[in-house]
């Protein structure tokens, strides 16, 4: 079979930690063909969507060792397969080229659902759970976000369509910046930014839980760096294995209908304390660290799956 992958440049990637590179692995080990290119890369001519593509191949089980073929037009109908990997920030060139895909065959099954991404923000799909999320304002206006800190005195500001723990900065009325940190948002964003009450549980840190197609399969638990309320591991967050709560379970369990019928196959879920914050549907990570620390392999799990 033939797959591909749409995908930051290959040479970013970061071997140890990239979740994408054991899915073209696991890829390799049963014999399919893969490629991979860029969003900037599609063009759509004569009714047929196209893209340049490179083909790759590992060399060996590490995953910094591989081959890229010369770059060729591939017209993506031939492709069994393709999975949606580039990561945020999601902006116009984002939903472009899900505009783009969803032109596409329907014979070629694409991962997660193009039309699935679009209508789920990140953010903003978590707004279809209202009872299980934290306190949440989305908005520009800086009375709203005074008339909400009266109520939750501490915060986190972060911008809308953003990832990886970038721009997120605590929002706290005693802090001498409180006023700059919004004015930040305010002059820079030409987007609604989104404001959520403080969790002070993120201190012993937060979950990431891996759903295939709907079900839980695995979490950790990614830590802060001392005096540092991001757990993100792109800045710095440690993780450690941790088992699914009763909670956590009630929470899958109630988004789960909406993520199948979205076609929303891979998805990470975050979530402190008892409270759903995010659901990531762009390019799901943490498929390295589970491996590590529970020895459950998510790239076989989502190949296994997709044969089903």
């Amino acid at each position: 079979m033939k797959y591909g992958f749409q995908i930051d440049p290959v040479s970013t990637l970061n071997p140890d930690t990239d979740s994408t590179l054991p899915m073209i692995f696991e890829s390799q080990k049963r014999n399919n063909r893969n490629f991979i290119f860029s969003p900037s890369s599609l063009t759509f001519k004569k009714n047929t969507l196209y893209a340049l593509a490179t083909e790759i191949e590992f060399k060996n089980s590490k995953l910094s060792s591989y081959s890229i073929s010369k770059e060729k037009i591939l017209n993506l109908n031939s492709l069994n397969y393709i999975f949606i990997r580039q990561d945020p920030p999601y902006n116009m060139e984002y939903i472009s080229s899900m505009h783009l895909l969803e032109q596409l065959n329907p014979k070629t099954k694409i991962v997660n659902s193009p039309t699935g991404i679009r209508n789920a923000p990140e953010k903003i799909l978590m707004l279809k759970f209202k009872d299980i999320i934290p306190p949440t304002l989305i908005t520009r206006s800086r009375n709203e976000i005074d008339i909400f800190m009266n109520n939750c005195k501490k915060a986190v500001i972060k911008p809308l369509y953003g990832n990886g723990g970038q721009g997120i900065f605590l929002l706290d009325k005693k802090d001498k910046n409180y006023n700059q940190i919004i004015e930040k948002f305010i002059d820079e964003e030409d987007v609604p930014f989104i404001v959520q009450k403080f969790l002070p549980e993120i201190k012993k840190g937060d979950k990431r839980i891996i759903l295939i197609n709907g079900e839980p399969v695995a979490a950790l638990k990614r830590i802060p760096k001392k005096n540092e309320f991001r757990s993100n591991i792109h800045v710095g967050g440690n993780t450690e294995a941790v088992s699914l709560s009763k909670n956590d379970r009630k929470i899958c369990s109630i988004i789960k209908e909406n993520l199948i019928s979205e076609k929303l196959f891979f998805v990470g879920i975050d979530v402190i304390g008892n409270y759903l914050t995010e659901i990531n549907v762009t390019s799901p990570t943490c498929i390295q660290e589970i491996k590590k620390l529970h020895k459950i392999d998510v790239a076989k799990i989502i190949f296994d799956k997709l044969g089903e």
